[in-house]
């Protein structure tokens, strides 16, 4: 910026004054006769005056320079920087800015595609394939490219539940692709998330991890279901956008041995050996009465039916009846107290919905604290045991799905079981019968 003519030039009449003052020499700059002092913004201080202090912001500047920088918008003024703002709010727009589909995504878009389902996607659903591949796909778009027939496997109309198998060629249309909706998440809630599953770990590797699901969380979400396991598992999303996956279920009030799959490879494994029955699973239970038969075999056909309230349950049905299902469970007695209450040791060979639960009332031995299928009448319950549901997911063998090598992880009794185990004076440790049943 210029100096104004205010002592700015060198000599009277040295030229015009900086940002439009009058000039400082020659006729214009004189004074006539009975003139008073010149008045304006450039008007010489009065005797004795003090002169402005400068801005604490911005150097000195001459009077008409600051009253034009009044005069412009708030906006536009220049302001003093907080680079502390600056930096949250840098990391505020990189947490919840979304992301772009990748360029293959976008392609897709617009283009027919042919993919060839790798050995991590062997054994996944057509939906499921989809999914994993396009992340903004919707399931609505998905069930009617599939529905159509515009999604073909080696040629041929598939359905949205049918498996892919490694080396098959999928023909995927062109797509609607959505952008990923931004996450939602606060990154303190996911750390107190990822700390929750680290108490509760008890096993993990790269590939897989079996945690004790604590009773009273639900595995999947449903109506009003806020606070679930497959929720959860968002905050455990890898760098690649791996979000671990649920490969088998446990009812909400069931506590125990879950097995969680962390790549895609790894539930497509799990789920074969889950569905071929290589996995074996053992249940503690605590029943009503003492079976007369120590060890033996429940096999009847399942059906969903509801409750008094409208409330689902399954019902004891025929084979041929709608919906039925064949199920089949060992039983084992491990201990009993006054042949009022048995330790039973179960392991299912089929895994039907609430199977456990509904075989146990089956053959009249309810599970104590059961709210949906324990219907004994003037039944008490024995003193300090809790009236919540006995049941715990004890034991699990699987093959690991890269190493074929056993998983076999046992969890500890749920607080309430623990309790009830040393009122009645029952022993962990005590051998399980349930070993010596049939694989299948």
């Amino acid at each position: 910026m210029k100096k104004s003519g205010n002592g700015g030039s060198k000599s009277p009449g040295a030229g015009r004054a900086g940002a439009g003052g009058p000039r400082t020499g020659g006729r214009a700059g004189r004074v006539k006769p009975g003139m008073g002092p010149r008045s304006g913004p450039n008007a010489a201080p009065k005797p004795g005056a003090k002169r402005a202090a400068p801005s604490r912001f911005r150097p000195d500047v001459s009077a008409t320079a600051r009253v034009a920088e009044r005069k412009r918008p708030a906006a536009a003024r220049p302001r003093e920087i907080d680079y502390e703002d600056r930096a949250a709010e840098a990391r505020a727009a990189e947490r919840t800015e979304p992301k772009r589909p990748s360029p293959e995504a976008m392609a897709a878009s617009v283009a027919v595609q042919t993919a060839t389902v790798t050995p991590d996607e062997a054994g996944m659903r057509v939906d499921r394939f989809l999914e994993a591949r396009y992340p903004g796909l919707s399931f609505s778009h998905i069930q009617r490219i599939v529905r159509k027939g515009e999604l073909r496997v080696n040629g041929r109309r598939v359905e949205t539940k049918d498996r892919l198998e490694e080396g098959q060629s999928v023909r995927i249309p062109p797509l609607n692709l959505d952008d990923p909706k931004p996450s939602t998440r606060a990154p303190d809630q996911d750390d107190e998330t990822r700390k929750f599953f680290k108490s509760i770990t008890l096993y993990e590797d790269d590939d897989v991890m079996v945690i004790d699901k604590p009773m009273g969380l639900a595995v999947q979400g449903g109506p009003g279901m806020k606070r679930h396991v497959d929720g959860l598992l968002a905050a455990l999303t890898d760098r690649q956008g791996q979000k671990p996956r649920l490969v088998h279920r446990l009812d909400k009030d069931t506590s125990g041995c879950l097995v969680i799959a962390k790549t895609r490879f790894a539930a497509a494994g799990l789920a074969k050996s889950f569905r071929s029955r290589d996995t074996r699973k053992i249940y503690w239970a605590l029943v009503a009465g003492v079976p007369r038969v120590k060890q033996g075999r429940v096999s009847t056909y399942l059906a969903k039916g509801e409750d008094e309230e409208g409330d689902a349950k399954m019902q004891v049905a025929k084979h041929g009846d709608d919906g039925a299902s064949h199920a089949v469970t060992y039983y084992a007695v491990v201990e009993t107290a006054a042949q009022k209450l048995a330790w039973l040791s179960l392991k299912p060979v089929t895994g039907r919905t609430h199977q456990l639960r509904a075989h146990a009332a089956h053959i009249g031995h309810p599970i104590i604290g059961d709210p949906k299928y324990f219907e004994i009448e003037n039944w008490e319950l024995p003193g300090g045991i809790q009236n919540r549901l006995h049941l715990v997911a004890r034991r699990i063998v699987i093959p690991h799905p890269r190493t074929g090598k056993l998983i076999d992880v046992t969890a500890p009794l749920p607080p309430h079981m623990q309790q009830s185990w040393n009122l009645l004076g029952f022993e962990t440790a005590r051998y399980d019968p349930i070993e010596e049943s049939p694989e299948a």
